[in-house]
């Protein structure tokens, strides 16, 4: 699963073992922080009424990305204790980030996403504040565009386009050599880009013209020296909180000198468009410290971890009717951490495994883990799948999941309805939506053919028009429509009540919240007047 991927069906959900805060207690009591109602124990979150997570997903930002390795929070208090000049601070991070990872030089940003954002910004500005303070209206700039793969255009190149830039959006390598031109600012790429657009034979292009290459590669394993620059990357830019288990708000940026002396002056504490981008002491410390335990840590050691946790649950599961299990390993740098597949019969266990992961992530304990994907599902048709990823586990947690998975697959259920029923309308027609989001209302249209319980259209949204489709059963309908304009995707589903001509109900956003709408049947003015097709050109006006 890459960091890029957006996943369906994942539950976002308790976080057992880890100690926020070194204040010591009796066993069993929750201890008070000095001046504060908080209590760090049990857990921290508790304390306002929010219910934390055992992630088995990965490094992903929505459930806090990694945790912090000791040496980093060591070094983030040890930060906040003094004041420092930030860009002497930034010049000796550069320095030593360039030392550690043999790239000319390095830059802390506040997230990798802002770090593609100050990037962009040097590579428009060439570092002149002239042209910073006017972004993004860059009317006059002789840099305005960046050019992508196609394969690379992803949620995250909003940081991107951010700074006004006109994304070119290429299909070939040769449709991109003919896009690389006077106006080009840079070149964007994911580490992970697919074929044809490697950062080697971007590079090769990119190189000839002198246009920079930046590569997005947050979710992966720091190399020493780093493979992209090796490969003809110009800069490259890296998540702080998730591999290398740094400060979640921090990025790290590693590559040429000059660009990134640039994308500090578009950053903050400097007045501009990246003002908005704060990046603390105690994050660009923390962020340095992070690759310091990098170099040193027992990365060997660690995946052995990461496997006796994925060992407990399957030695668990193993027992379970039906139940199979398998280690998935990852071939690239990118969410480097084995991952187990379990997969069954849903018609012997009576659970798919969407079910099961809606199950584990929204009761406690809340257990974050993903259903089966196309990329990681099980081989075998007919089975139904979960997967757990081991590389954010605590010690300890490993049992508390192998028992909620045992207890949930385990548990007697009586076998699913094998017939729908039987709608209690017919949809077929056009309907007016009106969908109230959190501070505004917008007014969609549907076009619906029903076929029994089943429903397909259209959905004509603001801006595009997609496809639709969904069920009816007695008097609730479910629809769902994709949007996917380049670098973006957006789903809505639709579940409401059909009373008549009328339907009321919720719309679920995934990341973006729920909504709620209404649809009218729309009534067509009856017309029947015959219609008389003259002859020929009019001869009046």
């Amino acid at each position: 699963m890459k960091r890029r991927d957006i996943l369906k069906g994942i539950t976002l959900l308790p976080l057992g073992g880890a100690n926020l805060l070194p204040v010591q207690s009796k066993a069993g009591e929750p201890v008070k922080i000095p001046g504060s109602p908080l209590a760090p124990r049990p857990n921290i979150f508790q304390s306002i009424g929010v219910e934390p997570v055992i992630n088995c997903m990965g490094t992903f930002t929505i459930i806090g990305g990694s945790l912090e390795r000791e040496s980093v929070r060591a070094a983030m208090e040890s930060a906040s204790k003094n004041f420092v000049q930030y860009d002497e601070l930034a010049y000796g991070i550069g320095q030593r980030l360039a030392e550690l990872t043999k790239a000319e030089w390095g830059m802390v940003s506040a997230g990798c996403a802002a770090g593609l954002k100050h990037v962009t910004a040097a590579c428009v500005t060439g570092g002149n504040p002239e042209k910073l303070i006017r972004i993004p209206d860059l009317a006059g700039f002789e840099k305005t565009e960046v050019v992508a793969g196609r394969t690379a255009r992803n949620v995250y190149d909003h940081a991107v386009r951010n700074v006004g830039v006109k994304m070119i959006t290429v299909d070939t390598l040769e449709e991109m050599d003919k896009a690389l031109g006077p106006k080009t600012a840079m070149v964007y790429a994911t580490a992970h880009s697919r074929e044809p657009f490697t950062v080697e034979a971007i590079a090769k292009l990119t190189r000839a013209k002198n246009i920079p290459l930046l590569v997005d590669a947050a979710a992966e394993d720091l190399t020493i020296p780093c493979v992209h620059l090796e490969k003809g990357a110009d800069v490259v830019a890296y998540s702080g909180g998730k591999a290398l288990c740094g400060p979640q708000c921090a990025g790290i940026l590693l590559g040429r000198k000059d660009i990134l002396q640039s994308a500090w002056q578009a950053s903050s504490p400097h007045h501009g468009p990246g003002r908005d981008n704060k990046v603390g002491r105690e994050e660009m410390i923390g962020a340095l410290a992070a690759v310091e335990a990098w170099i040193t840590f027992d990365h060997k050691a660690q995946w052995q971890k990461w496997l006796s946790y994925l060992d407990t649950v399957a030695k668990k599961l193993a027992k379970v009717e039906s139940v199979k299990t398998s280690v998935r390993t990852p071939t690239g740098l990118g969410n480097n951490s084995p991952g187990l597949i379990i997969s069954w019969d849903p018609l012997k266990l009576n659970i798919t495994g969407e079910e099961v992961a809606e199950e584990l992530g929204r009761n406690k304990p809340r257990i974050a883990l993903a259903a089966g994907t196309k990329r990681n599902a099980p081989s075998e048709p007919g089975l139904t799948s979960i997967n757990i990823t081991a590389g954010q586990m605590q010690p300890g947690e490993d049992k508390i999941v192998a028992e909620r998975i045992y207890g949930v697959l385990t548990a007697k259920r009586d076998p699913k309805p094998t017939t729908m029923k039987a709608p209690s309308s017919n949809l077929s027609g056009r309907w007016d939506v009106a969908v109230q989001y959190y501070s505004s209302k917008c007014n969609y249209t549907w076009t619906i053919e029903q076929d029994g319980n089943w429903l397909q259209g259209v959905h004509t949204g603001t801006f595009s028009t997609q496809n639709l489709a969904g069920t009816i059963e007695d008097n609730v309908m479910r629809v769902r429509n994709n949007d996917n304009p380049p670098g973006d995707h957006l789903t809505f589903t639709f579940t409401g009540n059909v009373s008549g001509d009328m339907i009321s109900g919720s719309v679920y956003l995934v990341e973006y919240g729920t909504a709620t709408f209404t649809a009218t049947k729309y009534k067509y003015q009856e017309n029947r007047a015959p219609l008389t097709v003259p002859g020929g050109p009019p001869l009046a006006t």
